[in-house]
């Protein structure tokens, strides 16, 4: 497994994660139930920010990759692999 894919793995893992706890109340409801429901009206200081962070990694990763693929290819430019 190389460094790319393992960007790739943790930009599309964050994101589904902060995704998850920003357009569900699944981190609500566990701050809530740990006590520390006053800290709720502050997620989404810290959520966009992580979202927009690993959004950012997942695009970086792809184009590492498309990158790495574009330079390894071999024959004529107008041939499809």
């Amino acid at each position: 497994m190389d460094k790319n894919s393992k960007l790739l793995k943790l930009g599309i893992g964050g994101t589904i994660i902060v995704a998850l706890c920003c357009f569900t109340p699944i981190l609500v409801i566990l701050i809530g139930a740990v006590g520390l429901g006053a800290l709720a009206g502050y997620l989404d200081y810290v959520l966009f920010p992580a979202l927009a962070l690993f959004v950012g990694i997942t695009i970086y990763a792809l184009q590492k990759r498309r990158r790495a693929q574009a330079c390894c290819t071999t024959g004529n430019p107008g041939e499809k692999p």
